[in-house]
C-alpha cells in the first residue's frame, strides 16, 4: 500500500510532462503548414525567395538549440527542472506571438532565437523523467515521450491547416495560448523533481559544451562509420521539414489545409512504423538488415516523391517511404554496441549533437537546392528531394560495406 501511495506523484508528474510534450509539439504542428506561406507574404509571393529564409530560419533555430541544449541541461542540475520547464513553455508562447504580430521578417527571425532557445529543454524533459521513474521504468517512460512527440505531429499540421484557411495568424495565436496554458498548468500542479541536496553546487559550464559531446564518436573502432551514416540520415529528415510546404503549394496547388491532412497522413504511417514495425522487422533483418533497408526505402521514397506530377501519386508514395523510419533506431542501435555501459549516456548526447548538426545544415542545403530548382529551364522543383535521395544513396553504400 505505501509503495503504491509513493507511485501517485510520479504518476502525476509523468502525466504533466505528457502533456507537455504533446501541447509543445502540438503548437509546432499547427504552425507548420502556414509559417512557409506567411515568410512567401513577406517576399512579395516569390516561392524560391522564401524558400532561401525558410531554410536560414530552420537552421537558425537548430544551431541556437544547439549550444542551448547543454547550457539548460546545467542549469536544470544547479536550479532544478521545473523552472527551465515552465521557462521552455512561457517562451515558446512568447515566440508565437511575435510571429502572429510580426510587421517584417526582421521579427521572425528574433522569435526563432526565442524558440530555438526554449526548445532546447527537450532533454530537461528527460532528465525530469529519470529524476521520478526507477531504472527498470525508464524506457517505457521515454517511449511515452516518443508517443507524445507522434500524437503532436499527426494532429498539429491538420489543425494548423484548418485555420490558416479562416487566417493565417490565427494558428499562431493558437500555438501562443496552447504554450500560455501549459505554463499555468505547470505552474499550479509540476513539482520539482530534484532535491536540494542533489543538485550541483554551480554551474561546470565545460560539460555544457556541445562539441565536446562529439569527441566520443572518434574514441571506438568502427564507430566513426556508424556515425557518418547516422549524419547522413540526420542531415536528410530535414529535407521535408524544410521544403514541403512550399513545394507542395507550388506543385501541386495545395492549400495550407491540404497540406496540413498530407503532413498529418506522413505523420500517421511514420508513427505506425516506428510504433509496430521496428522491432518485428528487425527481428527478420537483423539490425544490419533494416539498416540498409530502411535507407533504400527513404531513396525510393524521397524518388517517388520528386518524381510525382500529381498529388495523388505523390501520396501513394507515403507509405515507402515511411518504411525509411526503421533505419534510424537501428543505427542507433548498432552504435550502442560499440561502446560500454558506462559511455552509453555521453553515446546518446553525441547522437543528439548530431541530430542538431543535421538540423543546421540541411534546411540550407534542401531550401537552396528547392530554390535553385525552381529557376531551372524547364523547373525542376522536385530538386531537394532528389538530393536528399543522394545522400541517402552514400548511406546506403557505406551502410552496406558495414554489412558486409
Amino acid at each position: 500500500m505505501t509503495t503504491e501511495k509513493s507511485l501517485e506523484p510520479r504518476r502525476s508528474t509523468l502525466i504533466f510532462i505528457f502533456i507537455t510534450v504533446v501541447l509543445d509539439v502540438l503548437a509546432l504542428g499547427i504552425i507548420i503548414p502556414v509559417l512557409p506561406n506567411l515568410i512567401k507574404i513577406f517576399e512579395g509571393g516569390n516561392t524560391a525567395s522564401a524558400a532561401q529564409v525558410v531554410g536560414l530560419l530552420g537552421s537558425l533555430g537548430a544551431g541556437i538549440q544547439f549550444f542551448a541544449a547543454p547550457v539548460l541541461g546545467a542549469l536544470s542540475d544547479r536550479f532544478g527542472r521545473r523552472p527551465v520547464i515552465l521557462f521552455s513553455c512561457f517562451g515558446l508562447a512568447i515566440s508565437y506571438v511575435l510571429i502572429a504580430l510580426a510587421p517584417s521578417l526582421a521579427w521572425l527571425y528574433v522569435a526563432r532565437v526565442i524558440t530555438g532557445i526554449a526548445s532546447a529543454s527537450y532533454s530537461t524533459a528527460s532528465a525530469y523523467i529519470a529524476d521520478v521513474t526507477t531504472p527498470e521504468k525508464r524506457a517505457a517512460s521515454f517511449g511515452m515521450l516518443g508517443a507524445a512527440f507522434g500524437l503532436g505531429f499527426v494532429a498539429g499540421p491538420a489543425l494548423g491547416g484548418v485555420l490558416g484557411e479562416v487566417s493565417i495568424q490565427l494558428p499562431f495565436w493558437i500555438a501562443a495560448g496552447l504554450c500560455a496554458a501549459n505554463f499555468l498548468y505547470g505552474w499550479f500542479v509540476l513539482p520539482e523533481s530534484l532535491a536540494p541536496e542533489q543538485r550541483t553546487n554551480s554551474i561546470e559550464w565545460r560539460r555544457a559544451n556541445p562539441i565536446g559531446s562529439l569527441k566520443l564518436l572518434t574514441s571506438y573502432k568502427g564507430l566513426p562509420i556508424f556515425a557518418l551514416v547516422f549524419l547522413l540520415f540526420a542531415i536528410s529528415h530535414d529535407v521535408m521539414p524544410s521544403t514541403f510546404v512550399l513545394y507542395g503549394g507550388e506543385r501541386y496547388q495545395w492549400s495550407p489545409r491540404e497540406v496540413g491532412f498530407v503532413l498529418g497522413a506522413i505523420g500517421l504511417a511514420t508513427a505506425i512504423v516506428q510504433g509496430g514495425l521496428i522491432r518485428p522487422l528487425g527481428r527478420l533483418l537483423g539490425e544490419r538488415g533494416a539498416v540498409v533497408a530502411g535507407l533504400s526505402a527513404g531513396v525510393v521514397g524521397f524518388t517517388l516523391y520528386g518524381l510525382a506530377p500529381v498529388g495523388w501519386m505523390f501520396l501513394a508514395a507515403v507509405p515507402v517511404q515511411a518504411l525509411w523510419g526503421i533505419s534510424g533506431p537501428s543505427i542507433q542501435s548498432m552504435m550502442s554496441r560499440t561502446v560500454g555501459p558506462s559511455e552509453q549516456g555521453r553515446l546518446q548526447g553525441a547522437i543528439t549533437s548530431m541530430r542538431a548538426v543535421g538540423g543546421i545544415i540541411g534546411p540550407l542545403i534542401f531550401t537552396g537546392a528547392f530554390s535553385y530548382g525552381l529557376q531551372m529551364t524547364p523547373a525542376v522543383p522536385g530538386l531537394a528531394l532528389f538530393f536528399g535521395a543522394g545522400l541517402l544513396v552514400i548511406a546506403v553504400a557505406v551502410a552496406w560495406r558495414i554489412a558486409r
